[in-house]
């Protein structure tokens, strides 16, 4: 039976909501947006009428659809060149979903969904439905076919993983501005000083390029390393303009609810710098320039008054 205007407006109207469950999941937009749109051929041939809980039908289906690609993504990611990273949402994408609580805005922030690439797909599955969609358990072991104490469990479990020992600092968008603007003055200053005061001793710098743009396989390791590297990395150059296609204009953003650094060359994003904030300094740079993993934010730039670049490198 043909879906009538009511179901297709009752399946729009969970769209937002199961895009951001998507996202969380896989870590990629587009991926995302691919699971979504297969949940709606789900619900196109289902027997609507005799589904009792619209809600969660559809999300029992994502989720699974979600779990089955996790499974298949670790296998080509063995295959990937260099790092993975998720992709980055810039402030305002609709796709970042709930943040209203800070266990919401966590489980979208950069550094953690980084971090749910150690967990089981299960793990990520109940970690998110949980942390960020607060999802009772009992409604969680019946998405992912498990009982009621496993699903407990299993978050707990996650939860540990997550955490990674690190107190990340949350912040607001004006705070965010002045990390980044204090960070690209001590990287533009052509000194290492003062980058390294602003680092925990243990920070990270981490790219991905995808194979398409060039990007350290290995992360840079300790603030003296990375402090090393950012400066360089920062330094204007001929060969960084030839290979990006032009002159890269610097903003001070946001993205996944983390300070970020955005590049942009001729209103195409090239590159999205997130920082993980501590009490103790920065901790992690986590650089996202695989083109592919670019498109959505590129968009996103495009609809947004971002104003004047800090500089122009």
């Amino acid at each position: 039976m043909p879906l009538t205007a009511d179901d297709i407006d009752r399946f729009e109207a969970s769209r937002p909501r199961l895009e951001a469950i998507a996202y969380r999941l896989l870590g990629s937009a587009a991926e995302a947006e691919d699971a979504v749109q297969e949940t709606f051929l789900r619900w196109q041939g289902a027997d609507v009428d005799r589904i009792e809980v619209h809600e969660a039908w559809l999300t029992k289906v994502l989720t699974n659809l979600c779990l089955n690609h996790l499974t298949s993504a670790r296998a080509r990611r063995e295959t990937y060149v260099g790092e993975w990273l998720p992709e980055p949402l810039l402030a305002g994408d609709p796709m970042l979903g709930p943040a209203d609580t800070a266990e919401q805005r966590e489980s979208v922030s950069y550094a953690v969904l980084t971090l749910m690439e150690r967990l089981s797909p299960n793990e990520r599955a109940v970690y998110v439905l949980r942390e960020a969609f607060d999802y009772p358990h009992r409604e969680i072991a019946e998405i992912l076919d498990l009982t009621e104490a496993a699903s407990q469990q299993i978050f707990h479990r996650a939860k540990k993983h997550v955490a990674d020992g690190k107190a990340r600092t949350e912040i607001d968008a004006a705070a965010a501005r002045r990390i980044v603007e204090e960070f690209l003055a001590a990287a533009t200053s052509g000194r290492t000083e003062p980058l390294v005061r602003l680092l925990t001793e243990d920070a990270i710098s981490i790219g991905d390029g995808g194979g398409k743009i060039p990007a350290r396989t290995k992360a840079f390791e300790g603030a003296v390393a990375v402090a090393t590297f950012l400066r360089g990395l920062f330094k204007p150059g001929e060969a960084k303009r030839t290979l990006l296609g032009g002159l890269p204009a610097v903003y001070a953003w946001t993205a996944n609810g983390e300070p970020a650094v955005v590049a942009v060359v001729d209103g195409r994003v090239v590159g999205i710098m997130c920082m993980e904030v501590t009490a103790e300094g920065l901790a992690a740079f986590r650089n996202q320039v695989n083109p592919d993993k670019l498109e959505r934010a590129t968009a996103q730039w495009a609809a947004v008054d971002h104003g004047e670049p800090l500089f122009a490198m």
